[in-house]
């Protein structure tokens, strides 16, 4: 059984143009001790859906069910949702430094999160498992940097501290909101490591929310890829990688640099989003789509298998087949080798 489930999930935002549909009929799973990647350009909704989901989109209309532990998290009370974040959800989010107060030291502010829930430790083993914290998140000399202050941590640093707060209570899920963005490739591989560790010792479930389809390929076991506030394909990191069927998911691909000079240009996705405001009846896709028929100016696709497996779904009229298995020129990208091992 899923420990955390989204089904159809619709989040609107009522303003003087109309009513915007950030989020429209989004659904996924994730089981206990699962890594879940959820990839898309800005905007198209993938932050907006977890927050949604825990009563963290103010102002928004929301619709649907988000299910943690057998329990509806939208028809749940403020209090009740807050009990289950920090406490057993752990959320990371996009900026450190304006997640962190600059005027209180690192390891008082982990301290009170801990306190929250806990108002029974003593000052002495709060303390403790502060230091024990940012030393499981790879953070040098903790026993001296739990003094310091936000501003005298690098990026990386912040960012690190923020995921050893939200870890502090031993939480089931933990929720990363683009936690390598802004840092250079060699922190990005220190913070994926951490959170590679931190599945393999505490054997926590992790909802990757992010842009990088490197990072994915490097911490996820599944991937949803979302654009215009819909689910385009979903499947595991290989299917996505390797088997891809979305012109969506085959465009985010071409885009990925290899690493390798002289194998060809990026290849972009020409247009831009639809507007959110009063959506065309089709496929949000097909005004940018190579592939575009008559059809998808007029029908929303169903998210369906690929292949027959139901671990592989796409919305697209295109014949229910790989992209590799359609096309002569199989896409073969570099960041995912060396993870073949996980299936």
């Amino acid at each position: 059984m899923p420990l955390f489930e989204v089904d159809n999930l619709w989040v609107r935002f009522p303003t003087p143009d109309g009513v915007v549909e950030a989020v429209r009929g989004v659904s996924f799973a994730v089981e206990p001790g699962e890594t879940l990647g959820i990839v898309g350009e800005s905007g198209s909704g993938k932050t907006l859906a977890t927050q949604a989901a825990f009563g963290l989109a103010a102002g928004a209309q929301v619709e649907g069910r988000a299910i943690f532990d057998r329990r509806d998290l939208l028809q749940m009370s403020v209090k009740e949702r807050r009990a289950i974040l920090g406490d057993q959800v752990g959320m990371v989010f996009q900026n450190p430094l304006s997640s962190m107060h600059p005027m209180y030291r690192v390891g008082w502010q982990l301290a009170e999160a801990i306190r929250a829930h806990d108002r029974s430790a003593s000052r002495k083993a709060v303390r403790a498992r502060v230091i024990d914290l940012l030393h499981l998140v790879g953070i040098p000399e903790p026993e001296r940097r739990v003094d310091d202050f936000p501003h005298q941590f690098s990026g990386g640093m912040r960012q690190r501290a923020m995921i050893a707060m939200a870890i502090a209570l031993g939480p089931a899920l933990l929720i990363a909101d683009e936690p390598t963005t802004a840092v250079d490739v060699t922190i990005q591989s220190q913070i994926l490591q951490v959170l590679r560790e931190l599945k393999s010792q505490l054997g926590i479930a992790i909802v990757m929310i992010t842009h990088d389809l490197g990072v994915i390929a490097q911490l996820a076991d599944r991937v949803v890829v979302l654009y215009a506030g819909r689910v385009m394909e979903q499947g595991s990191v290989r299917e996505l990688f390797y088997e891809h069927h979305h012109p969506y998911t085959q465009g985010l691909l071409k885009s990925l640099p290899t690493g390798d000079v002289g194998r060809g240009e990026l290849v972009p996705i020409v247009g831009q989003p639809p507007s959110p405001i009063d959506p065309a009846p089709g496929c949000p896709f097909a005004p940018r789509c190579p592939y575009r028929m008559d059809r998808c100016d007029l029908e929303q696709p169903r998210l369906e298998p690929v292949s027959g497996r139901l671990t592989h779904s796409s919305a697209c009229f295109l014949p229910k087949i790989p992209a590799a298995a359609r096309t002569t020129d199989r896409l073969v990208v570099e960041a995912s080798e060396g993870d073949d091992d996980r299936g």
